[in-house]
C-alpha cells in the first residue's frame, strides 16, 4: 500500500523557526521532497545542525483540524523520518482525523 501524506515541517530554533512541507510515507516513518519556505539549505545548512536548533515537529491537516507529531532531524544528512512508536501512534491518530467530515 501507497500511502504518502502532504505534510507540514517546522524546526524550532531559539530564535525563530524554519517551515517547510514535505511527504510522509506512512509505511515506513520517512519524509521525502521537503520544500523549505525562506529557508535556503545550500548556503545555510540544514536546521537541525545550526547551533540554535532545538527540535522538529510535523503536522498533519484535514480542513481545520490537525495532528501535531514529533519528527526526527538528522543533521548530518538532512533527512526526516518519525520512530516506529511515533508512526504506529500517528496511524491512528491520522485514522480519526480523516475519517470526521474535515472542521
Amino acid at each position: 500500500m501507497d500511502l504518502k501524506l502532504p505534510i507540514q515541517i517546522i524546526d524550532e530554533l531559539s530564535d525563530g523557526e524554519v517551515r517547510a512541507s514535505g511527504e510522509l510515507d506512512l509505511a515506513c516513518g520517512e519524509i521525502r521532497n521537503v520544500r523549505y519556505e525562506d529557508y535556503d539549505v545550500a548556503t545555510q545548512g540544514v536546521p537541525a545542525a545550526q547551533e540554535d536548533y532545538e527540535f522538529t515537529v510535523g503536522i498533519l491537516k484535514n480542513g481545520t483540524r490537525e495532528v501535531e507529531f514529533r519528527v526526527e532531524a538528522d543533521a548530518v544528512s538532512g533527512r526526516y523520518s518519525i520512530t516506529a512508536s511515533e508512526l504506529l501512534e500517528l496511524k491512528g491518530r491520522a485514522a480519526k482525523l480523516f475519517t470526521r467530515a474535515p472542521g
